[in-house]
């Protein structure tokens, strides 16, 4: 039976979607079907809109979908579609299961048609479904749909999925209310459109085409130019700028967008002028060259060493055995998942620690997985709504004892124990991710306090055996969100997660440093409290891993995980080390050209 919400959520301006698609990549890949349905005030199903797409194109996996070229033959094209859909869109939350998969389809869709994407809000329902967690193995909509009683009559098909969908989103809804949980509303365009920032490397509008070539360092005087070294082009040129950058990388150079310690060379016609890369250019003592000595340097450019001819050497790493899975902690908390609440940074940092020490779980915010709640009597935590919420369920809340040594016998859990196939890491860590069980295809998810307002950004580094990017094309951020293997979403307000493709990543990569950074002036994760990381296998498989993670009080920057190839195994380690500097110096310790 579906529960029922006992508050008003506004449904009623809730719009539910669902596409198939001729294939997984926006932008590459076209809509087959969509199915939209908007909400009255109640939850129920106020109308239905649904169509095949001709897309003028192969349809892709007929075997998942069922849409043959025959079948899609005399449908209208998406552009005799697009204003329908629009009223169905316009001043309502778009809501679906992995939300920025549909949102990302139907935005290029009506990009295509020559209209704006009406879609200012959006609800993932797989990102409401992490938040409540509810006692099932994954959460998928067949397995979610499952446990809430819903009929599924025919998987991947748009408007049976969305009439699904529906049914799910109240059930979620309803317990999110009970749980104290507002529903993640993330605003639109997301963090896949991200602004450009000062000092960082700036926005292309499609991807650079990575440096074949290993970076081989500096030019010295009176020597020739080497493939891979990183060239930059300042002030007005006789030579049309595109065709000037397109004959440096013709020649196997890596050209850039601002001048750092590692540049090779400046190329200017105006080596005194005020520019920014002219004067970090004099500071760093970088080369400069007027545009005729560029061209005849480009003449003759020395081969270089290729990436893919370098090889994934392994990083260097503390001596590990051939296979490693972290010691589940085992003591009187293990099965339990608690809350933290109230305090200083300090005293709560200290609490979790202990607590994960005891063989507990820690969590950042309120779920259907907490089982417990300490308060530890720190300071301002009966003021804390979650407090509030926490007995009115009927949660135990714990002082002192739970974490001073007093606590001798094991806590029986309330409710469904803590798989035993989620392992809990501290900071440090190590396991083997399970590629022959799941294979390459995995998402690292950081979560913080819902309760907060605060701009937290996930990034992430694909380095080499020296702990360096090889171009900036390897810098994934919210100015870049995607790399070969690597791709950042933003999946609610207080969660980001980073997709891996580990078959597609760089030859030459052999880990990935995956870092929260704080974006505006006087935060700091002394503010924000823990980060949650949690491991799944794809979008919506279960967890198989999760660490909870402070930075000191004025740190600025942490580095969540570390995701590196040890001979031929991948592994993830929690790391949790954090620094006062800001993004900026953390992505130029890893060879990344940042202006400033």
């Amino acid at each position: 039976m579906v529960h029922r919400s006992p508050f008003d959520p506004g449904f009623g301006s809730f719009t539910l979607v669902d596409v198939e698609t001729s294939g997984l990549r926006a932008g590459d890949h076209r809509v087959l079907s969509v199915a939209a349905l908007t909400l009255a005030s109640d939850g129920s199903v106020a109308d239905e809109f649904h169509t095949l797409i001709d897309p003028g194109c192969d349809p892709g996996p007929v075997h998942i979908h069922g849409l043959t070229r025959d079948v899609l033959r005399g449908w209208p094209p998406f552009e005799h579609v697009r204003e329908q859909l629009s009223g169905l869109l316009t001043d309502r939350v778009m809501v679906a299961h992995n939300a920025q998969f549909d949102y990302g389809f139907l935005a290029d869709e009506f990009t295509r048609a020559g209209a704006v994407f009406p879609v200012a809000r959006r609800l993932c329902t797989l990102a409401l479904a992490r938040r409540v967690s509810p006692p099932t193995p994954d959460y998928k909509l067949g397995t979610l749909a499952a446990h809430y009683g819903v009929r599924q009559a025919h998987a991947h098909n748009a408007l049976d999925d969305a009439r699904v969908l529906a049914a799910v989103l109240r059930a979620l809804i309803a317990d999110a209310a009970g749980l104290g949980i507002a529903p993640p509303l993330l605003v639109c365009p997301p963090k896949e459109n991200y602004q450009s920032r000062q000092g960082m490397p700036q926005s292309r509008s499609g991807p650079k085409i990575p440096c074949a070539f290993v970076y081989p360092g500096r030019l010295e005087t009176g020597r020739r130019l080497v493939q891979g070294m990183k060239i930059a082009i300042t002030g007005d040129t006789s030579t049309d700028r595109i065709e000037l950058v397109g004959r440096a990388e013709a020649a196997g150079l890596d050209v850039t967008g601002a001048v750092s310690r590692r540049t090779s060379l400046l190329v200017t016609n105006s080596p005194n002028s005020a520019t920014d890369k002219a004067r970090k250019a004099i500071e760093f003592g970088t080369p400069i060259v007027a545009e005729t000595g560029f061209l005849k340097l480009l003449e003759d450019v020395l081969p270089g060493r290729r990436k893919d001819a370098a090889g994934p050497t392994s990083a260097p790493a503390p001596r590990e055995p051939a296979t490693k899975r972290a010691a589940q902690p085992q003591g009187p908390l293990s099965g339990s998942r608690f809350l933290v609440l109230g305090g200083t940074h300090d005293e709560a940092a200290s609490a979790r620690a202990r607590i994960a020490e005891l063989g507990g779980s820690v969590a950042v915010n309120m779920s259907a997985s907490v089982t417990d709640v300490d308060v530890l009597a720190l300071a301002g935590a009966v003021s804390d709504r979650r407090y509030s919420k926490a007995t009115e369920l009927g949660l135990r809340v714990h002082g002192p004892e739970l974490v001073d040594g007093t606590t001798a016998t094991p806590l029986s859990t309330r409710g469904a124990a803590l798989s035993d196939e989620v392992m809990l890491l501290v900071r440090g860590q190590v396991i083997d991710l399970p590629i022959a069980e799941h294979g390459g295809e995995w998402n690292l998810r950081a979560s913080w306090t819902q309760s907060g307002t605060w701009e937290v950004d996930l990034v992430a580094f694909l380095v080499d055996g020296a702990e360096q990017v090889a171009s900036d094309a390897d810098f994934v951020f919210y100015n870049q969100p995607e790399a070969s293997g690597a791709r950042l979403a933003a999946d609610g307000p207080n969660e980001q997660s980073l997709a891996l493709s580990l078959d597609s990543l760089p030859d030459n990569c052999c880990r990935i440093v995956v870092a929260a950074v704080l974006d505006g002036d006087g935060m700091t994760f002394g503010d924000i409290g823990a980060i949650e990381i949690e491991a799944t296998p794809g979008t919506e498989g279960a967890i198989v891993a999760r660490a909870t993670l402070d930075a000191a009080t004025e740190e600025r920057t942490l580095l969540l995980a570390e995701i590196y190839l040890r001979g031929d195994v991948w592994r993830l380690r929690a790391v949790g080390q954090g620094y006062t500097t800001d993004l900026a110096a953390l992505a130029r310790g890893y060879g990344v050209d940042v202006a400033g």
